[in-house]
């Protein structure tokens, strides 16, 4: 969906669109239970897109086990794909990622990721991605 499409969903909208835990995550900032998620364990190839909306925000090449329980990637697949936001929830200082398209709520970053992939990983709720494979 284009932005200005989303733009006049209503949070009604947003329920009918969306089922109950992927709302949970992306539109009131949950988080799914670590190693349950649906492509926590994911090999294949493609793309990761969001849930809410279909923006394209991380590439499976980007993906790597980093043991936390939640798919974990290296990079978006570019820097506009996402947002970056401080989030002092729950006695913890962290960086917030969410969709740049439709401001809904992926996961975290955290400066622990691979060094020689630049230090970042971005853990992130599966059910708040959809997955199309590469053919």
């Amino acid at each position: 969906m284009e932005k200005n499409e989303l733009d006049h969903l209503s949070e009604s909208d947003w329920k009918n669109k969306l089922d109950p835990e992927a709302y949970r995550v992306l539109r009131q900032k949950g988080t799914e239970r670590a190693f349950t998620g649906e492509y926590y364990l994911n090999k294949a190839t493609g793309i990761y897109e969001c849930r809410g909306c279909g923006n394209e925000i991380f590439h499976s090449r980007d993906k790597y086990d980093s043991g936390c329980g939640w798919p974990s990637f290296t990079h978006p697949v570019s820097e506009d794909a996402i947002t970056v936001t401080m989030d002092y929830s729950h006695g913890m200082i962290r960086e917030e990622i969410c969709c740049a398209n439709c401001g809904g709520h992926l996961g975290h970053r955290f400066p622990d990721g691979p060094s020689e992939k630049g230090g970042i990983r971005y853990c992130i709720n599966s059910v708040s991605m959809n997955f199309k494979k590469n053919p």
